[in-house]
């Protein structure tokens, strides 16, 4: 009709609805269909499921973002999960951080899905920014809080050993009766 559409890059806005209906406590996780500009290969399509979570109150800490990731990382993956952190840069964090599994596709030996690299991320997340929080009504001398988000697909891959994204949107039944 004349108008320009775009498709929702990310779950992330859905944090500051939330936070501006709703005082502290906030804990939400907001699932959602999200499209992205990216060159489909094994590991990525135009389109996939993230799910973002946010935590707000007095006293949140780095630590607790941490322990949180990497609590839902060994219940998901197994408690022998080999992982790390490193910084990153999202707007809306700060600091922030990816988190990384050690690819247990290929043993950490590097494949098509780790790019080689045997670590695949699965999560960027960080400390809500002071200036969201202002945004919001929030005063960030008083309270802090934590976000993440992370693709749904990505996960079940590993967890299932599938080294290609695809195989999950071609419902080639003999595929999908494995699940």
């Amino acid at each position: 009709h004349g108008t320009k559409v775009l498709l929702r890059t990310h779950t992330t806005p859905v944090q500051i609805r939330i936070m501006e209906k709703q005082k502290p406590p906030v804990r939400a996780i907001m699932p959602g269909r999200v499209y992205r500009n990216e060159a489909v290969s094994p590991r990525s399509l135009v389109l996939f499921h993230q799910v973002d979570g946010i935590y707000v109150d007095k006293g949140v800490t780095f630590s607790e973002l941490k322990g949180t990731l990497v609590s839902f990382a060994r219940q998901y993956y197994g408690s022998g999960i080999k992982y790390r952190f490193r910084p990153s840069f999202f707007p809306f964090v700060e600091p922030g951080a990816e988190m990384d599994i050690h690819c247990y596709i290929c043993g950490g030996k590097g494949c098509r899905v780790c790019k080689y690299s045997g670590w695949l991320e699965i999560v960027g997340s960080g400390m809500v920014h002071p200036h969201i929080l202002k945004r919001v009504g929030y005063d960030p001398d008083e309270g802090s809080g934590f976000a993440f988000g992370f693709g749904v697909e990505r996960p079940f891959m590993l967890k299932y050993d599938i080294d290609d994204i695809r195989l999950l949107y071609e419902n080639d039944v003999r595929f999908l009766k494995q699940f």
